[in-house]
């Protein structure tokens, strides 16, 4: 009736069939023959296993030896012993009707969603990574490491290295926290899951210098967004070497060049298209409060220009990492 309906409705016949779960073909015979004439087999199999024989390859199937095997080996084994109880298929089918037939999986613990970081304003919040700066030589790379404010966008810590290890991201925080000249205790730095970022010397630095370690979950990019961003602006530039650098030293010049336009020259979008440094020092309240000065002053000269409230100029206040719910990201 269901399909009938449909069809009436002006579906296909054979997608009504697929969607109420049932083949065209069977729907077809139950119209024309609504008694099903279908017996089956009359009588057993000549060569059917007895109920002795299938218990027989139900207890060898699940034994301590062959529990973990599939039929495939355990036939050739049982055939080096001058033993047959059954063929391949015959195992088969007697573990499918005895539902003991399961496809084995290599199952990954549960990952939980790294927890929500917020920031209000600058050394709350980090978050750092580390990418791979081409050589000329095929195979051969250089180390980006790269730390940012998540507040301010600010690049406060980098430096590029022939390898990846624990033992040069643990220097790249004691740089920071030197060049910054502040005390860490509290501070929150997020990374993905890698080797260096979860290495004994740069876990213990962290735990020494009272910095909050956080961490992505695996193979999930998404949750360290902010490097991930930064890495895709910096290979992104018209001038990047698309071949390559030819030594670490040309590949440290450079990204001195860059992370000066980034933080000094580039305008940022997610912070109200001023620089990343002018924010981490406070000097984008002056900017935006004069931004909207210039657009108030041009709406009294033309007001007929604007049909509704100028461009606003607001200024992020809050920056959250991971948020909890996706809906209220900043």
């Amino acid at each position: 009736m269901l399909v009938e309906e449909a069809v009436a409705g002006g579906a296909r016949f054979n997608k009504a069939c697929e969607v109420v779960g049932l083949p065209a073909r069977t729907v077809q015979r139950w119209v024309h023959s609504p008694v099903d004439g279908r017996h089956g087999p009359r009588r057993s199999p000549a060569n059917k296993l007895s109920q002795r024989e299938r218990d027989k390859v139900v207890a060898v199937a699940t034994s301590p030896e062959f529990r973990d095997m599939s039929p495939k080996q355990i036939v050739p084994l049982l055939a080096d012993r001058g033993t047959y109880l059954a063929s391949e298929s015959s195992f088969y089918r007697v573990l499918r009707d005895e539902q003991l037939q399961h496809r084995l999986t290599r199952t990954r613990p549960p990952s939980k969603r790294p927890h929500e970081h917020v920031a209000d304003g600058p050394w709350q919040v980090a978050s750092w990574d580390i990418t791979y700066l081409r050589s000329h030589v095929r195979g051969q790379f250089f180390f980006l490491y790269l730390v940012i404010d998540v507040w301010s966008r600010m690049v406060i810590g980098w430096d590029v290295h022939e390898s990846e290890s624990s033992e040069h991201a643990a220097m790249l925080v004691e740089r920071v926290r030197q060049t910054a000249n502040r005390n860490l205790d509290g501070w929150v730095l997020h990374s993905d899951n890698g080797g260096p970022m979860k290495g004994a010397t740069m876990l213990a630095t962290l735990q020494r210098l009272g910095v909050v370690p956080s961490f992505s979950r695996p193979r999930v990019s998404d949750d360290n967004p902010f490097a991930e961003s930064l890495f895709r602006t910096l290979k992104y530039r018209p001038e990047y070497p698309v071949d390559g650098f030819a030594t670490l030293d040309d590949a440290r010049r450079w990204v001195a060049t860059f992370v000066h336009w980034y933080n000094h020259e580039h305008q940022h979008s997610g912070i109200g298209f001023v620089t990343p440094a002018d924010r981490h020092v406070g000097a984008d309240v002056e900017i935006l409060d004069a931004r909207r000065c210039v657009y108030q002053r041009a709406r009294r000269r033309r007001p007929e220009r604007w049909s509704g409230d100028t461009r606003s100029w607001s200024r992020p206040q809050i920056v959250t990492l991971n948020p909890e719910n996706a809906a209220t990201a900043s």
